[in-house]
């Protein structure tokens, strides 16, 4: 293979995003001060991955129990992230009331792939939740 090839093979490879996207790990997901965040909440996903988790963005302490969300955060959210050895846990209405679902530790750049019922789904549809996380246990 020519050195041109190998180039372009490398610079076309490079451009192919992820499958998370624009969504953080879950192991970045850290306050200024370096103290764990629970979740990040985002008001945007997109067929495409590489454009979820983008627009407005909450993000959620570990112990934040909301059984009525902030306004303009009730059932917009449509991407989220969940920080390692933590699980969120929403609500479809408020009051925590309806439909229920746990988001275990990890990415999930498009809600719309997680069902809610048989003819629902997540996007969208998130009213109240509660987010808790282990405390850190000690260092050896």
């Amino acid at each position: 293979m020519s050195p041109l090839c190998s180039l372009l093979l490398g610079l076309a490879l490079a451009a192919v995003p992820g499958v998370r996207g624009a969504c953080p790990q879950p192991a970045d997901l850290k306050n200024a001060n370096g103290t764990r965040t629970c979740a990040k909440l985002y008001d945007k996903s997109d067929p495409y991955y590489e454009r979820c988790c983008g627009g407005a963005e909450m993000s959620v302490q570990p112990g934040t129990d909301l059984p009525y969300l902030p306004s303009g955060w009730r059932n917009v959210i449509s991407s989220l992230v969940v920080g390692q050895r933590c699980e969120l846990v929403v609500w479809s209405s408020r009051g925590k009331s309806g439909k229920t679902r746990k988001f275990s530790s990890g990415t999930y750049p498009r809600l719309e792939e997680y069902r809610r019922g048989i003819f629902g789904d997540w996007s969208n549809s998130i009213s109240s939740l509660y987010c808790r996380c282990p405390p850190a246990g000690p260092r050896p």
